[in-house]
């Protein structure tokens, strides 16, 4: 597909509408995965003499088949509107993300399989977001809750660090997240919290029943609210000087014990 040179007057990147709001997609993963998605990607913009590699062709091929505008830019253009540091040179203009609600979550979970939620309680940095997102999506989980304060929503950065994993998972965005919690009890799930200094550790504790496992931010934990919610607190052993794990990487150890317990059966 060859790409048609354009410069705009408003310096190379403009909205499809104006009247609409519009979301970016930065990185070659990201914009691959959005035109998989849901969301309407309206148009993109790639930097002059981008290296062609099999992500760019799917690309281009998405793209001619839908019918999308792809528009060559200069690599500064695209630096200069960049939301994230490494853009690869590639950007979409995509629809608004959108967020699920707690019935599609219920209603996601009947699906046959045991239900897997993860929630977010005040994490706040959108690389920890887009990397939890990334975990959530590999160990096939039913949705993500985040609260509305205290807590990164689903921005450029974060679909980039997700690789694009924020397209295909489903993202709950609420004003309570202990208040979800609560629903999900009701619904069956049992509710297990992260705690650097708590619990038991995690390899002694049963993940293998319906499970809502809740991750706190990345300073101050679980709030008291969120804590009071859970049936069970659990912790990794730190056998170093550092008393916790950052927590896409505690969130990448849990689920995947949770993985593993359920295709043994049992916990270790």
């Amino acid at each position: 597909m060859a790409l048609r040179a354009v410069t705009p007057p408003d310096g190379g990147f403009r909205a499809p509408d104006q009247s609409k709001k519009y979301d970016q997609v930065e990185g070659r993963n990201a914009v691959l995965e959005a035109l998989k998605g849901p969301r309407t990607v309206s148009r993109i913009y790639v930097a002059e003499g981008l290296e062609r590699n099999d992500t760019i062709a799917r690309i281009l091929a998405a793209a001619d088949a839908d019918n999308i505008p792809v528009m060559k830019v200069t690599r500064g253009e695209i630096t200069r509107v960049a939301q994230t540091s490494a853009p690869q040179g590639i950007v979409a203009m995509v629809s608004e993300f959108r967020y699920a609600t707690p019935l599609d979550l219920i209603e996601n979970m009947q699906d046959g399989r045991t239900p897997l939620v993860l929630a977010l309680d005040g994490v706040e940095d959108p690389q920890n977001f887009g990397s939890l997102l990334r975990v959530a999506d590999g160990c096939g989980v039913h949705g993500v809750i985040i609260g509305q304060r205290r807590a990164s929503p689903v921005t450029a950065v974060v679909c980039k660090a997700s690789a694009g994993a924020c397209e295909g998972v489903q993202v709950v965005r609420v004003a309570n997240v202990s208040g979800l919690l609560l629903r999900l009890k009701k619904e069956g799930l049992w509710v297990v919290g992260a705690e650097a200094e708590e619990g038991e550790p995690y390899f002694d504790v049963d993940l293998t029943v319906p499970l809502a496992l809740v991750l706190g931010g990345e300073g101050g934990g679980l709030g008291r609210l969120v804590k009071e919610r859970c049936d069970f607190l659990v912790r990794l052993p730190m056998l170093g000087k550092i008393s916790s794990l950052n927590v896409s990487t505690a969130g990448a150890v849990l689920l995947y014990e949770a993985i593993r317990q359920r295709s043994v059966g049992t916990p270790a």
